[in-house]
Formats: structure tokens, C-alpha cells, sequence
């Protein structure tokens, strides 16, 4: 028989956490995060190996530097070429989805997991957790804290610092507390990188030439 309060977390409605732990046990997550960030960071084969077990990964390019901490470690999902600084924080209550090309920050955290705001209710230790959702090229800095129920829209930029609290647009960068759009990345953002991409290439080619 399915775990009621299972379903009602991953549907984004009340539930209690403790009666969760029949079929989806935190210490299991927990148990694995430790071992991550007791292993020396050189040892990269044995650290993926264990990331692998609490994230679901589209291919084998992926990468989360330790300290690392999730809460079940069993509702993340990242895609190709996924990249994550230290000290992150996963609070997976719901679904963490995460998509290409992504790039997170140090100490960026993830919370699915919400509490009700009348205080009876929060007080029988009930409460909710809503997906969050990273699309494609997004650049996530540090400190940033994505709250529940949040989308990032693909190629956006999510300022170091900022609470993101409502959806992102594509094609934006976000900054601030709350989070609110500073300006559109467009064809200026596209012009200036290619120059400087065009000038390191043309510089490392004379450099080598020169040798």
C-alpha cells in the first residue's frame, strides 16, 4: 500500500514528515552525504561514485564538490554537464530538477520544504514542499537561496546573494532580496563575450607561436 504522506509531500500538500520515514528514510541521504564530505576531495572517482547515489544523473558529466548536505537525497535530478560548488544545500522534500549546463555557485541552497504560516497548524508539525525547477545554461551564484515552488528560466543569471522567491524568466539576471529582474541579457551580452573569446584565442595562439 503507497505511503500517504509520501504522496501528499511529493504533491505539494500537508503532511507529516515523520510518518514519511517508512518508505523514504533521511538517514539513508544523510548517511551517504557523510561519506562524501569525509573523502578527500582528490579521491574524484569515489566522490562521484557516491554523489551518483543520491542525485539522478542524465550522464556521467557531472560534479558536486563536497561539504555537501541534501535532506533525502532522493528527489534530485541533474543534467549534462552540471557543475557545484561547496557547502551546497538540498533540501529534496520535493523534487529538485536541474537541467544542461548549469552552474552552481558556493554555498547555494535548494529548499523545497515549506511550513504553514498560522502557527496552530505549523504547530502539529505539519507542512509542504514544492519542486524546483533549473532549466538549461543557467549561472547560479553564490550564497543564493532558491525557496519553494520556483522555476529559473534557461540561460539566466541568479546574482550572488539573492532570495529567489517568485519564477525567473528566461534570458534574465536576477538580483537582490527579494529577488527581482535587473535587465535582460541580449544580443550586447552575446557581442561583448565573443570579442573577448576572440581576443584569448588570438593571444594564446601568439603566445604559442612565440614560443
Amino acid at each position: 500500500m503507497e505511503n500517504f504522506d509520501y504522496l501528499q509531500m511529493l504533491a505539494g500538500e500537508l503532511y507529516i514528515a515523520r510518518d514519511v520515514v517508512e518508505v523514504c528514510d533521511p538517514r539513508e541521504g544523510r548517511e551517504i552525504t557523510r561519506q562524501i564530505n569525509q573523502t578527500d576531495r582528490n579521491e574524484r572517482e569515489k566522490i562521484k561514485r557516491l554523489v551518483g547515489k543520491i542525485v539522478a544523473h542524465k550522464d556521467d558529466n557531472y560534479w558536486i564538490t563536497p561539504p555537501v548536505y541534501v535532506d533525502y537525497g532522493k528527489h534530485i535530478t541533474v543534467g549534462s554537464n552540471f557543475y557545484c560548488n561547496l557547502d551546497c544545500i538540498f533540501l529534496d522534500v520535493n523534487k529538485i530538477t536541474i537541467g544542461d549546463n548549469v552552474m552552481v555557485g558556493p554555498r547555494v541552497s535548494f529548499y523545497t520544504a515549506g511550513h504553514p504560516t498560522d502557527a496552530e497548524i505549523r504547530n502539529e508539525a505539519l507542512e509542504f514542499g514544492l519542486p524546483i525547477t533549473v532549466k538549461d545554461n543557467v549561472w547560479i551564484g553564490g550564497n543564493v537561496v532558491i525557496l519553494p515552488g520556483v522555476t529559473i528560466g534557461k540561460n539566466s543569471i541568479v546574482a550572488a546573494g539573492a532570495v529567489v522567491t517568485k519564477d525567473v524568466p528566461d534570458n534574465v539576471i536576477v538580483g537582490g532580496n527579494p529577488a527581482r529582474v535587473i535587465r535582460e541579457i541580449g544580443e550586447d551580452d552575446k557581442a561583448k563575450w565573443e570579442r573577448m573569446k576572440d581576443t584569448y584565442y588570438y593571444r594564446k595562439k601568439k603566445e604559442f607561436e612565440e614560443r
